[in-house]
């Protein structure tokens, strides 16, 4: 008999998720409540579906995969809603961003765990049991693990092959880390600090020369650590971004929550510390952001 799917986060990502895999939704109360009440609703254009799927505020039901989709500042807290029986013989994938999680979360369960990344993806919550989804076409889900062997984290990641969602299974959990992290740092820094979405940001002689020199040190300290990646291949990345694109902390910071600006852009400047790469235009770019997220 297959296990269950749940998923631990009910923000963008998460409920993008649940809404399309009919996964477990772990959460607070207040949206366990909405979720019990009315569903979970997710908006993408003109579609609108209303999905129904279980919600719980502590998952103790076993499951075979559990996918964390929280924001970096609130993981700790969140973990506690899951009881370690529940992870017996399961799968974790968490799905947040920057370089550091898959360790924290790994030394907390007996589970074994995948590092993943979600990209082609721009979703947020704008309140609980709502989804609102704004990038068209699927989602691209990256995932590697060092615990399992590649058709073990297949057969794992089965449940999330669904419509809307393309699944990718990768060789090395750093390279799934890095090849988001590398990008994301710089840009979530520098939508911060200037307050501009990603077009204008393009559009404008400094900021692009900054951003292009954030993402060769992003990228030299990802070589060093054992993951090659082209600086000048992100930066095409970027200019294949929509214009009025921006970041998930430039949202939260544009609104008064806490950024995720120190587990995104912050992990990297520590990794570059950590491996002797320097990354002053990033650390720069680091400090401006948070200045200005206060």
């Amino acid at each position: 008999m297959t296990r269950p799917v749940a998923v631990l986060g009910m923000g963008g990502v998460g409920g993008m998720v649940a809404v399309r895999t009919g996964a477990l939704c772990v959460g607070s109360e207040r949206t366990v409540a909405a979720i019990q009440a009315s569903g979970l609703t997710l908006v993408h254009g003109e579609t609108t579906t209303v999905a129904h799927p279980g919600a719980v505020e502590r998952l103790e039901t076993p499951v075979g995969l559990l996918v964390v989709a929280v924001k970096a500042h609130d993981l700790d807290d969140a973990l506690d809603r899951i009881a370690p029986e529940a992870l017996a013989g399961a799968v974790v994938l968490p799905l947040l961003n920057g370089l550091e999680h898959v360790d924290m979360i790994r030394g907390r369960f007996r589970a074994a765990v995948a590092a993943g990344s979600i990209g082609r993806l721009e979703a947020f919550s704008p309140g609980p049991g709502v989804v609102v989804q704004r990038s068209a076409g699927n989602a691209v889900l990256n995932a590697s693990s060092r615990e399992l062997d590649r058709p073990a984290l297949d057969a794992a990641l089965e449940p999330l092959r669904v419509p809307g969602v393309d699944v990718v299974l990768g060789d090395d959990e750093r390279a799934v880390l890095w090849e988001k992290a590398a990008r994301l740092a710089v840009l979530a820094a520098a939508t911060v600090a200037s307050g501009l979405a990603i077009g204008p940001l393009r559009a404008d002689e400094a900021w692009s020369a900054r951003i292009m020199e954030a993402l060769r040190e992003a990228c030299g300290a990802a070589a060093a650590d054992g993951v090659g990646l082209d600086a000048a291949a992100q930066w095409g990345i970027i200019e294949a971004m929509p214009d009025d694109l921006t970041t998930s902390a430039a949202r939260d910071a544009a609104s008064g929550r806490p950024t995720e600006l120190d587990a995104i852009t912050g992990s990297v400047v520590r990794a570059g510390a950590r491996l002797g790469v320097p990354t002053p235009v990033l650390a720069s770019l680091l400090e401006e952001a948070a200045c200005r997220a206060r």
